[in-house]
């Protein structure tokens, strides 16, 4: 699509918003994927004055329903294919297709609206503890700081190509759009097969050419580990969403970039690039404020503490957004008056992120000082989770923790829960129950059966004192049943090893086990090794536990052997033999 095409679709589809009663301040539901639909929609909004309310389209229908009503929404634009979901939308509905094309002929000749810096830009939904999602509100002002820091920090010229991946929910997809659109840039927008494996998305940068890039920390660890062509185009890899657990090999032939901020703050607060040799052994830095931005490490009462002393981290500066939508007492609590300026509108963000100030002025990121966590870069607060899970009515207690697990230390939900009925609910039905109104990053790999939880001197859960999930305590699928095969058995040890569990049940689900794509290629290989077998990752999509992955396993070794003569046929039985054995 041309910047020409852009506009015109986009002008038009503001003309239409406009002839519907879109004005400033109105909120316009985007549920489309990521496309050039979206992009086009989100720019109409704007054209129009409005403000645009992404929506993930594989969220469930009653978090959507929510977000829409909460938000009071007064349009939703979708594609056709989604209408259907939304036929309990009270107001207009607006069909774009994925290209952008208007599917309704309606739109009146109104010219559009010139946003004012004051006015709402986007408003985007994040996990929250009050029981349900909370809206935060991002103005043109703050976007705008957002957009040229982004261009003068890293140079960006119509000639960039970028890459468009994040989720249409998660506000990294607004970095990856506005600044570039602002610098005529082209925007490359990823096919979701393509994030499958790293190597498939080195593939993709390297033959699109694009010279600067996003992807969330668990990924970029990942992408940082392959080999690259010493001519690649990629300039700069940015990441952030996690804490980032390791540093660059020596030989990257592009900078990677660090960075830290929040949904209230407009996407990025602190930036830093990452040296190739950690200080002793430490993990990389969160950067540097950026422009315009104001970082405090606090205590208590809101007072610095001493360089190298760790405290709550505190933003302020043009980035900091409006606040929660429709929510006035928690933005008190969380937005709250900047003591360092003498500007009596000015406010902090509360983040709830412990950090420290280093000597060269960078930031350390120290974890987190309540019960909020990222699971694959999205925000997360497991009260919310441990709050649907009480409404399933065999459940009458429940906790969510997250606990790091393997080499990459990457966080998974853990849920223990007391049951109300005898016998105990199966995961297989919290889950069904959880996905009925969470998105799956949010359901947890584990279910943990207690008969009561732990309780500290306060009265209050004693986090520490929760057991480690064993094979008593984990709650399983309604059918649970041994291995049927040595080389079942095997596939399940293999599965168990990889997400680090005591066993897997040749029953369950790798993915409902968490599992991802990622750990996915993981699997692939180490079965690959082990059977000497060529594997897919649509097999294991389509096959996705030990059960189904022997028998299709044990497939290919027959296959592999009728097509031997007899002695080869012979040697390979032996050699698989022998492997076993050492296994």
């Amino acid at each position: 699509m041309t910047y020409k095409e852009l506009n015109e679709r986009a002008d038009r589809f503001a003309s239409l918003l406009i002839s519907v009663g879109v004005n400033r301040e109105t909120v316009v539901g985007l549920c489309l994927p990521r496309s050039l639909g979206m992009i086009v929609g989100a720019l109409g909004v704007l054209k129009a004055g409005a403000a645009y309310l992404p929506l993930d389209p594989a969220n469930p229908p009653e978090r959507l329903a929510f977000m829409l009503q909460h938000s009071q929404a007064s349009v939703l634009v979708t594609d056709p294919s989604l209408a259907p979901s939304f036929s309990s939308m009270r107001g207009a509905t607006v069909l774009l297709d994925r290209d952008g094309r208007l599917l309704f002929h309606g739109a009146s000749k109104n010219g559009v609206r010139r946003p004012r810096a004051q006015d709402l830009a986007y408003v985007i939904y994040t996990s929250g503890s009050s029981g349900g999602p909370k809206g935060v509100e991002v103005t043109h002002a703050n976007l705008l700081n957002l957009v040229h820091w982004h261009c003068h920090a890293f140079a960006v010229t119509s000639g960039d190509r970028a890459s468009h991946l994040a989720a249409v929910g998660f506000d990294a997809s607004v970095w990856e759009v506005w600044p570039y659109l602002a610098k005529g840039a082209s925007v490359h927008i990823v096919e979701q097969s393509v994030l499958q494996n790293p190597e498939s998305l080195r593939d993709w940068m390297v033959s699109e050419k694009i010279t600067i890039a996003f992807a969330p920390t668990p990924l970029a660890e990942r992408l940082i580990s392959v080999d690259w062509p010493a001519d690649v185009a990629l300039r700069v890899l940015l990441t952030g969403a996690s804490a980032l657990q390791r540093h660059p090999p020596r030989i990257l032939p592009f900078r990677f970039v660090n960075n830290y901020g929040l949904t209230e703050c407009t996407v990025v607060s602190t930036s830093g690039e990452v040296a190739v040799n950690g200080h002793g052994g430490s993990l990389p830095s969160i950067g540097k404020p950026i422009a315009a931005t104001q970082v405090h490490i606090l205590d208590d009462r809101l007072s610095p503490v001493a360089l190298g002393a760790a405290g709550e981290i505190y933003i302020g500066g043009e980035g900091v957004g409006r606040g929660y939508r429709n929510a006035p007492e928690l933005t008190k609590t969380r937005f709250v008056p900047d003591p360092f300026r003498k500007d009596p509108s000015a406010r902090l963000y509360r983040t709830g992120d412990l950090g420290k100030f280093l000597p060269d002025g960078q930031i350390a990121f120290l974890g987190r000082v309540d019960q909020q966590v990222k699971i694959r870069g999205f925000r997360v607060e497991l009260e919310e989770i441990a709050g649907v899970l009480k409404r399933h009515p065999s459940v009458r207690e429940s906790v969510v923790i997250a606990r790091e697990y393997g080499k990459e230390k990457e966080n998974r939900l853990l849920a223990y829960i007391v049951p109300g009925t005898n016998p105990a609910p199966a995961a297989d039905d919290l889950r069904s129950h959880l996905g009925s109104f969470l998105p799956d990053y949010m359901i947890p790999s584990m279910f943990v059966c207690l008969e009561s939880l732990p309780l500290n001197a306060n009265g209050k859960i004693d986090l520490a004192a929760l057991p480690l999930p064993q094979r008593s305590n984990i709650l399983r699928e309604k059918v649970a049943v041994e291995p049927a095969s040595p080389l079942e058995q095997r596939v399940a040890g293999i599965l168990a090893k990889l997400l680090s569990l005591d066993q897997v049940n040749p029953n369950d689900n790798f993915f409902f086990l968490g599992g991802h794509s990622l750990l996915g290629t993981q699997l692939i290989t180490r079965l690959g090794d082990a059977f000497d077998v060529d594997l897919s990752l649509k097999t294991l999509f389509d096959h996705p536990t030990a059960a189904q992955l022997s028998r299709e396993i044990e497939k290919l070794i027959v296959a592999k052997l009728q097509a031997m003569s007899e002695e080869e046929a012979e040697k390979r039985l032996k050699f698989l033999t022998e492997r076993r054995e050492e296994a």
